[in-house]
């Protein structure tokens, strides 16, 4: 297991589980849940924020917010 923020441009995941139950409600809402595949298409210059694609759709994420992502690579 790593940390989404570790995860490269072009590379995938599947969300594992969460640090705290405050960003996993947050996530949920947008799809983030335990078994959804991500992949990471863009990191920011300065690595905050990162775009993700996830079920079907774009979602920018806060590196503190990556940070609490527990992910498996693919």
């Amino acid at each position: 297991m790593e940390k989404l923020s570790k995860i490269g441009v072009g590379e995938a995941a599947i969300i594992h589980s969460f640090e705290s139950d405050e960003i996993f409600l947050k996530l949920m809402e947008m799809g983030c849940v335990p078994g959804e595949m991500v992949v990471v298409e863009q990191i920011a210059p300065m690595k905050d924020p990162i775009s993700i694609l996830i079920a079907g759709y774009k979602l920018s994420l806060r590196l503190e917010e990556a940070e609490k992502i527990w992910v498996k690579r693919l």
